[in-house]
């Protein structure tokens, strides 16, 4: 979140980090100067137009309103009011109208999942008008926090050089049983488990990326599946993407559409080995989109794969974009006669 505040237009005038009383004091940089870290209290949002929450989700719930009650508009990167049909969820690239009304003086971003794919569906759902949508992620381990770094970092450590990988069981043995934030080793391995055990064996994470889906897109009753798996990747979220349409589709204009998409960078050209991996994508604010195609047996529908830092446009950068037109709705002039 510094990182990408210092990089961005300054907009900003005076920038408050507040964090739990263990954090108070610390000295932080944010766009060239040092900032003292205040501690959380009510008292910490006094004077504060704009307040980026990223923190746990029961840490939001209780602070995000008594911020907004200060005066704050309060914009919240966890799952805490996501849902909530008073507080819009808002990708700026999709759906930056919605920002406006806001009655809780809370706005949300969505869930790092649904950032890695829902620039370029809304792209193509403008145009097309999306009817139906099958996905699978591929998860990074930092979408787990810093544990989930940890976790993979350190089974990496004792599965290196070895030949494990080969026989039943044997990179959970070399792993022992601790295995950080993930149900199974993750480290030579994928897990078919992303988040907490939801209704029907439907995961908290899958059923997110289909309620938010739904909420960016104004679709309430569009038919969503998806199926999340992490993956021995430190950073970028992966999603291979079954899209189904209202009408007849061009896998010429579905790419000219993702290629001037903002947000969005098309690379495709697999016969010369060019598609997005985390690998290149990794660092970097786009959406990135490659293997488009059309569904063989659907000419209503096409496939495509997509890559998003997880931890940049899939969290703090969606923050600061919707943080910026907040802004600029607050600078606008007002209209002649008010």
């Amino acid at each position: 979140m510094l990182q990408i505040l210092s990089q961005r237009a300054d907009i900003w005038g005076e920038i408050r980090l507040i964090a739990s009383p263990r954090s108070a004091g610390r000295k932080l940089t944010v766009r060239g100067a040092e900032a003292e870290v205040t501690a959380l209290s009510e008292d910490a949002f006094d004077g504060v137009d704009i307040a980026l929450f990223d923190v746990p989700d029961e840490v939001a719930a209780e602070w995000a309103p008594v911020a907004a009650a200060r005066g704050a508009v309060v914009v919240d990167n966890s799952a805490a009011f996501r849902t909530d049909p008073d507080v819009p969820l808002v990708v700026p690239e999709v759906n930056a109208h919605t920002v406006r009304s806001r009655p809780r003086g809370i706005v949300a971003s969505p869930h790092c999942t649904t950032l890695t794919m829902i620039v370029a569906l809304g792209a193509l759902h403008a145009e097309f008008g999306l009817r139906g949508l099958v996905v699978s992620s591929y998860q990074a381990v930092s979408g787990a926090g810093r544990a989930g770094v940890e976790t993979l970092r350190s089974q990496l450590s004792l599965v290196a050089g070895t030949e494990l990988g080969t026989k039943p069981g044997d990179v959970r043995r070399a792993v022992g049983e601790d295995t950080g934030p993930f149900p199974e080793p993750v480290a030579l391995n994928v897990v078919p488990w992303a988040g907490s055990l939801r209704e029907d064996g439907w995961s908290s994470e899958e059923m997110s990326v289909r309620d938010e889906t739904r909420k960016v897109l104004g679709l309430s009753r569009l038919p969503v599946a998806v199926t999340c798996v992490r993956v021995p990747v430190v950073t970028t979220h992966s999603l291979t993407v079954h899209a189904r349409f209202q009408r007849e589709v061009g896998v010429d204009g579905a790419r000219e559409i993702l290629a001037t998409a903002p947000g969005v960078v098309l690379c495709d050209d697999p016969a010369a080995g060019e598609f997005p991996t985390p690998a290149d994508v990794v660092g970097t604010d786009p959406t990135w989109v490659g293997r488009v195609r059309r569904a063989l047996d659907d000419p209503t529908a096409l496939e495509l794969f997509a890559c998003g830092d997880n931890l940049r446009k899939g969290a703090a950068l969606n923050c600061v974009q919707i943080a910026e037109l907040i802004a600029a709705e607050a600078a606008a002039p007002a209209p002649p006669g008010l």
